[in-house]
């Protein structure tokens, strides 16, 4: 297996580059420090998979791998990073990460990891995978058990047309006082603390 390692810690990077390439059936063809760097060498080095930090300086790890999945799709990435929210997750995977691994975990867990990845697993760390069951487990519960009243969803769906409190509250005749009101209780019940975020999970939740 080759490999390629994307990270911009100069430190983190030679010393995976060195657990890596003492590993039987492995060989690091690539080792950079960012994103421009990497896609202007992935041709040369021609790797099986790439190893990528999310949290890399000018193009991040995100766009590297969706340029490199857009590219070439024969070379599996696997993101490696300290973040574990929602968003950054699933932002990865639909990029076009076949696994997640979390810096922190042991350089055995890495190794077969990677190695579960070039055999065409999908692996990640166990907290990341529960993330990922329990937006399929949750969603469409949610969505299914009313999660939020008709006015709720009539005034989240007046937030996605960009509309103000005082809009919605002439489009739906009642006052801006009750319209703050259900959109504090609509970001409590989506667990969201702004517009976009509170959107966001309407969407995903098939509210809107």
């Amino acid at each position: 297996m080759q490999i390629a390692i994307v990270e911009d810690n100069r430190l983190l990077l030679e010393n995976l580059r060195l657990l890596l390439d003492g590993e039987t059936g492995i060989s690091v063809v690539g080792a950079f420090l960012s994103g421009e760097e990497a896609l202007s060498e992935l041709a040369a080095c021609s790797p099986d998979v790439m190893l990528v930090d999310l949290d890399l300086p000018g193009i991040s790890g995100i766009e590297l791998i969706k340029r490199v999945k857009a590219k070439s799709p024969a070379i599996d990435s696997m993101a490696y990073t300290i973040f574990e929210d929602r968003e950054t997750v699933f932002s990865a995977i639909k990029a076009g990460a076949s696994g997640y691994i979390l810096k922190g975990s042991s350089p055995r867990e890495l190794v077969e990891s990677l190695n579960n990845l070039y055999n065409g697993g999908a692996p990640m760390s166990p907290k990341i995978a529960r993330k990922v069951i329990m937006e399929f487990q949750e969603g469409p519960v949610a969505s299914e058990n009313g999660l939020l009243s008709q006015r709720e969803k009539e005034i989240v769906k007046g937030i996605e047309q960009g509309l103000t409190y005082k809009n919605i509250a002439e489009k739906l005749h009642i006052s801006p006082h009750t319209v703050h009101t259900h959109i504090k209780n609509i970001y409590e019940k989506l667990q969201a603390k702004d517009r976009p975020e509170a959107i966001s999970k309407a969407r995903r939740k098939g509210i809107i």
